[in-house]
């Protein structure tokens, strides 16, 4: 419960003491506003466009009424997002003190363990598809990717990438 509140503190105090918005111009990956998506009529497919950078696949999704730009990452648990993104959520009212679920210890791709927020996202959008209730972890750090993970992707029925197309196909 201590670590809890030590995070919630340090969310707030953040937020009180303001930071960089990753869409302010500090930040790269925010940058592309474009939409990715197509929804075929009369089918449960819904396609999106991603982008590549150095061999790391992008896809835009809307969190809780913001737009970002997802590394699309099956090998992570949840969506992650960085304390930037949480402290502009916080700042629109969109996520609140009821959204944070608790503090909780992660591995990394390296291996290493570090310690992040786990929260409730009201709604994901992917293209068309609104997803509610998706569980994240904020990452205390402003320069954590945002990674798009299986918190979202276990919510549909089947994935397909298509490299050549540089398109993912979401299935329901």
């Amino acid at each position: 419960m201590q670590k809890i509140i030590a995070n919630l503190s340090l969310l707030i105090g953040l937020l009180l003491f303001s930071c960089s918005h990753p869409e302010s111009g500090d930040y790269k990956r925010n940058t592309s506003k474009k939409k990715y998506f197509r929804n075929f009529e009369n089918s449960n497919s819904e396609v999106l466009y991603f982008e590549v950078e150095n061999g790391v696949k992008y896809i835009h999704a809307t969190i809780n009424g913001m737009d970002l730009r997802f590394i699309f990452d099956t090998g992570a648990s949840n969506i992650s997002i960085s304390k930037s993104e949480a402290i502009t959520l916080l700042k629109q009212g969109t996520l609140t003190e009821d959204d944070i679920i608790d503090v909780q210890e992660f591995q990394d791709a390296t291996g290493a363990i570090s310690v992040g927020t786990r929260i409730n996202l009201k709604e994901v959008q992917i293209g068309s598809q609104i997803l509610t209730n998706v569980e994240a972890i904020v990452v205390d750090n402003p320069y954590a990717p945002l990674l798009l993970g299986q918190s979202v992707l276990e919510r549909f029925s089947n994935i397909k990438i298509d490299n050549r197309n540089n398109q993912i196909i979401f299935e329901n």
